[in-house]
Formats: C-alpha cells, sequence, structure tokens
C-alpha cells in the first residue's frame, strides 16, 4: 500500500516570543515492510533544519528561531509504501538490547490499577505470550473510552486507566506499563495511521506500543483499536515513552499565550496522484 502523509503544525505567539528551539521526531526510516519513497520537511521561518539521531536510532530534526517570533509552521510532506507484516517489526535501528525497555519511567510506573490488569493476563502470558499481550491490548481496548478532552501528554499510564478514557498515547502507556511489569520489554511508538472509515484529515498522529517476544523479535500491538499494526501503519519512532518518541518537542523564550493548531492528512498516495 502506498500513503500519503501531510502534516502541519503552526504555532502563534501573542505577544511574539523572543526565540524559539524545536527537536523534531517527523522522518520515518524504511525497514522491513516500510518503504519510505520520499519525505520532507518545510519550516516557514528563516532558520538550519539539523539533521541527526538520537540515542534510540530515531531520525531527528533541530532548529533554533530568533525573534521576535509571530508565527511559523512546521510542515512534512511524504509517501511511503508499507506491507502488512503481522504486526512482526523487523529491520529497524537497534542501538541497545531489549532488556532496556523493561525500564519504567514517570509516565509508565505502575500503580495498583496497572497491576491488577497485569493480573489479568499473567495467566495467559504465562501459557502462550503472544496471545497474553493480545489479551492485554484487547482488554485496554474494552475498558478505556477514547476521549480527547481527558488526558494531557502528562498524564501517567495509571491515571488515564483510573480515568477509563484516553487518547492514543494514553492506551500505549497501559500496555507498556503492565507489560514491563510482567517481564516482556515494550516501548512506545509514534506514527500514521490511514484510516478504515474514510476519514482523511485527522487531529493528530497515532501512537501503539510494541512487545519484544522471545522467538519473533518486536511485535506492534494498538490497543487504542485492539489489534496488530498493519499496512495501513506508517513507524515514525520508538522509545520508552511518549516524551523519547514525540514528533515535536520545543521551549521558548519570551511570548505570552501560546496557540498550537495541528492538521494531519493521511490518504492513499493514488487517491492525491488521480485529484
Amino acid at each position: 500500500m502506498r500513503i500519503r502523509v501531510s502534516h502541519t503544525t503552526r504555532y502563534d505567539y501573542s505577544p511574539p516570543a523572543k526565540s524559539a528551539i524545536q527537536l523534531l521526531r517527523l522522518t520515518p526510516r524504511s525497514h522491513e515492510g516500510q518503504h519510505v519513497r520520499h519525505w520532507r520537511i518545510d519550516v516557514d521561518a528563516q532558520c538550519r533544519l539539523k539533521a541527526g539521531e538520537d540515542a534510540l536510532g530515531n531520525i531527528t530534526h533541530a532548529f533554533t528561531l530568533e525573534g521576535p517570533i509571530q508565527s511559523f509552521s512546521v510542515t512534512v510532506d511524504g509517501e511511503v509504501e508499507t506491507q502488512d507484516s503481522a504486526g512482526v517489526v523487523r529491520g529497524t535501528v537497534e542501538r541497545f538490547p531489549p532488556g532496556l525497555f523493561l525500564r519504567t519511567t514517570a509516565l509508565t510506573e505502575p500503580d495498583d490499577a496497572i497491576l491488577a490488569l497485569a493480573g489479568e493476563v499473567r495467566e495467559a502470558m504465562r501459557r502462550d505470550p503472544i496471545a497474553g499481550l493480545h489479551d492485554l491490548s484487547g482488554t485496554i481496548h474494552a475498558r478505556m473510552g477514547f476521549d480527547t478532552e481527558a488526558t494531557t501528554t502528562a498524564t501517567k499510564a495509571g491515571a488515564a486507566l483510573a480515568l477509563g478514557h484516553g487518547v492514543c498515547q494514553d492506551f500505549a502507556h497501559i500496555f507498556i506499563s503492565a507489560a514491563r511489569f510482567l517481564g516482556v520489554p515494550a516501548r512506545y511508538v509514534s506514527g500514521y495511521l490511514l484510516r478504515d472509515d474514510g476519514l482523511v484529515v485527522q487531529e493528530a498522529g497515532h501512537a501503539w506500543a510494541e512487545a519484544h517476544v522471545g522467538g519473533l523479535g518486536w511485535v506492534g500491538f494498538d490497543p487504542a483499536h485492539g489489534l496488530s499494526p498493519t499496512d495501513a501503519y506508517v513507524r515514525l519512532a520508538a522509545a520508552l515513552d511518549y516524551h523519547g518518541a514525540a514528533p515535536i518537542l520545543g521551549s521558548r523564550y519570551g511570548g505570552g499565550q501560546e496557540s498550537l493548531d495541528v492538521s494531519v492528512r493521511v490518504e492513499h498516495a493514488r487517491r492525491q496522484i488521480q485529484s
């Protein structure tokens, strides 16, 4: 499948900011089942994009803006060819052994609610790790409601589970927290999803989790949809939690209120060509 992605993030400041620094993890890598045909990042302000990689091998771009800054936009546009690998992830850059992803973080620290959730699938995990992980994903999917107003990027996994509502980031953090408690390395993945309901314009990108299973390696699980990633998914970055894989992280000096507007289009590439 060929997937076309266009993602624009616009920042407005009132009064203008004096300076801003941005770190982007907005460029996917090619690996088995995902081939990046072309990809471009544009910033509509005078700056220099500095390309690099973070410690986990995710492609990064950084830039600095000097003010006064009234507004600026970051836009990515690209095309990726994907194949369904039944959720199994191979050919990715792996700088560290899987055991690194047993480490807990502030966003994924298990609490009593997470421990109870893990206990529900412990026996299934013991019998068959893959089946147990699918049970975990399905349980989260059934228990959580999708709600863009219920949580923030700072919400911890246990708090989101207690609320019973959240966004894809929260679903992924809950899965990761429970999996790690059960001794399974797990990590957070950011990316894009070509929706099967025909919705092209989306409010944000997507996020899911990957767990390391003996004999298979890394396998993707999307508890927000209760399934493993298919060829409808474009994988951007992976890390211990959202903070390490966030598409855009930044800070500013000066300025008053910040207004953020995000527009994401994910569609079949052939549709773009025929229009």
